[in-house]
């Protein structure tokens, strides 16, 4: 186990715990001409990139077990669907990088899959990250499975007097 791949796994949790917990921060932040959640998907990207890479430095590469196939088809079909993510054809940009606790009007969608599955993107994430088990060892697919389980009981727990108000 080494604590700087640990760090690099989990890096992006605190960041959308901070953005979740206090939106008003971020939009105060990204001022008037940058849109919060523009801004948000930028470093979330790059925050992303940095745990993706981490992953690769701890990962043995080989033929895949046959469970990969389905549960990593499975997991990217629900993020991913005809070249676009499936998350950002439906809700775009803002609603999927937390444009609604940035004040923004975001429309429900109970398309599939948000009508069938509770956070599809995080389930789909989840099950493709337990297709590489073969290949990442335990601790650093428990670790990203863990932030994303912890996002999920934070995301549930919106209360819409925290939502930050759009700066004029």
């Amino acid at each position: 186990m080494n604590v700087i791949d640990c760090i690099g796994v989990l890096l992006p949790f605190p960041f959308y715990y901070w953005l979740w917990t206090y939106p008003q921060t971020w939009v105060d932040l990204c001022g008037k001409v940058r849109d919060p959640s523009k801004v948000m998907a930028h470093v979330s990207h790059f925050l992303k990139l940095l745990q993706i890479l981490t992953l690769f430095s701890v990962a043995s590469i080989s033929w895949p077990p046959l469970y990969f196939w389905p549960l990593f088809i499975l997991g990217q079909f629900l993020n991913f669907s005809d070249s676009n993510y499936r998350v950002y054809q439906l809700l775009g940009e803002s609603g999927t990088y937390y444009g609604v606790r940035f004040g923004k009007k975001i429309p429900w969608v109970t398309e599939f899959p948000f009508g069938y599955i509770q956070d599809p993107q995080y389930v789909g994430s989840i099950m493709s990250l337990l297709a590489c088990l073969s290949w990442v060892p335990f601790l650093y697919i428990f670790l990203w499975v863990l932030g994303y389980v912890f996002m999920i009981w934070l995301e549930s727990k919106e209360d819409p007097a925290t939502r930050a108000k759009p700066l004029a």
